[in-house]
């Protein structure tokens, strides 16, 4: 099947099933990876066919929101590109890039490489940084019913990738524990200038707020 064909069809199978879901998780954070994927393949060797269908199915059954299971992202997108008859090495290329694509707490070493990957990596952790970036943050707190800010709870940067997961610490700590480390762990060119400048705007978010927070401003 063609990509004129696939991608809008992924596309729709895609929409259904993340109807409802979470506004930081939803098709829309699915369509920004996109987009922000296929400007970053425009300055790399890659197979844009994979980098479509990574960005698409990426986030497909988020862990989070199934108990824990990291099974299930991988076995529905599998099932469903098997259904468009897309190759086995296609398919076992993609199923690749969900499973190595998240941060995890920055424990988790990827046990599969490909410029495939770092493309869809860079371009799902630029929508967790900048001004979208904040929202998401914002709203996945709200969300979990976690606090916005507390003094007394400092950021913990060692946790367990199970830790992580577990983990129901203030929002404004998630900025020191995923958001902030990001820029430094992006793939690609494209990836690294766009994340310096979201960066920039996280760290003066954060100077306002604390100066707001202290009653400065």
């Amino acid at each position: 099947m063609s990509d004129l064909h696939l991608i809008p069809k992924t596309i729709a199978f895609v929409q259904q099933q993340l109807a409802g879901a979470e506004g930081g998780h939803d098709w829309f954070h699915i369509e920004r990876v996109y987009k922000n994927a296929l400007l970053i393949a425009q300055s790399e060797n890659c197979d844009e066919r994979v980098v479509k269908l990574g960005a698409l199915l990426h986030d497909i059954a988020d862990s989070k929101f199934h108990g824990g299971d990291e099974t299930i992202g991988p076995r529905t997108a599998k099932l469903f590109l098997e259904s468009e008859n897309v190759a086995q090495a296609t398919i076992e290329h993609v199923i690749n890039i969900i499973e190595n694509i998240s941060f995890k707490g920055g424990n988790f070493q990827k046990t599969f490489h490909s410029k495939e990957l770092d493309i869809v990596q860079d371009a799902d952790r630029l929508d967790a940084i900048g001004a979208i970036g904040i929202a998401r943050c914002f709203n996945y707190g709200g969300f979990k019913n976690r606090v916005l800010y507390d003094p007394e709870i400092a950021p913990n940067l060692q946790m367990s990738k199970e830790e992580y997961k577990a983990s129901s610490s203030p929002t404004i700590n998630h900025f020191y524990e995923k958001l902030l480390l990001l820029k430094d762990q992006m793939n690609t060119e494209t990836g690294k200038r766009i994340a310096e400048e979201r960066h920039l705007f996280m760290e003066n978010f954060l100077g306002q707020f604390y100066s707001e927070w202290n009653g400065e401003k």
